[in-house]
């Protein structure tokens, strides 16, 4: 089995069997919240899933908030080390994308957009599929203000995502770990750094 956990929009865990059918899946569209319920999204999950041979984790990796984003990872990766178990980085927008053609049947460029926050959006375009089943991407992910995305996209048909399906984003994980691919690196994918930072070291005072 493959886990898939998730936190760049909502909280979102799904265990998916060798093949890709959905074996369990929970998660809560709330964008806060994350740490609070992730922990229990995998109880519920794994309980529900009737077994316990993960064999890989995959981690949703962004676009994101900086502190939301890090609580999945920070599970994916902790889950992973206490099975001994590898972490597959995934980009959470292919989820998403995979969604709109294998489930929507979307034909063409299309971008996926996320809230970002602060009246911006998170767009990445992509169109159909590779010969791996993996969402092909067109554009990397961009921040864009929000009143500004359709005059960015200059046309792209826009599909709005408010929640992911970790279903989608482990399936994503699964074609690119057997095709041997790499989509993603460890850092995540934040866009905008966190707002609180290391205080510079004080000034010296001279007398």
């Amino acid at each position: 089995m493959i886990l898939a956990v998730d936190t760049s929009l909502g909280s979102a865990v799904a265990l998916i069997d060798p093949d890709g059918a959905r074996r369990a899946e929970a998660g809560t569209s709330d964008p806060l919240g994350h740490a609070e319920v992730i922990g229990d999204l995998l109880v519920e999950a794994l309980a529900a899933s009737g077994g316990d041979d993960v064999s890989h984790v995959v981690a949703g990796m962004g676009p994101g908030p900086f502190t939301g984003l890090r609580i999945g990872i920070a599970a994916a990766r902790a889950f992973a080390l206490g099975r001994g178990i590898p972490v597959l980085p995934v980009p959470s927008h292919h989820a998403a994308a995979l969604t709109a053609i294998e489930t929507d049947a979307v034909t063409g460029p299309f971008a996926i957009v996320t809230d970002a926050r602060r009246r911006e959006v998170a767009i990445t375009v992509f169109d159909g599929v590779d010969a791996d089943g993996l969402p092909r991407m067109l554009v990397d992910t961009v921040l864009v203000p929000a009143v500004d995305a359709d005059a960015h996209l200059d046309g792209i048909r826009r599909i709005d995502v408010a929640a992911l399906s970790a279903v989608d984003l482990a399936r994503v994980g699964a074609r690119a770990h057997a095709a041997g691919r790499e989509l993603a690196g460890a850092e995540p994918l934040y866009l905008r750094q966190p707002d609180v930072k290391q205080p510079a070291a004080p000034k010296r005072v001279g007398l």
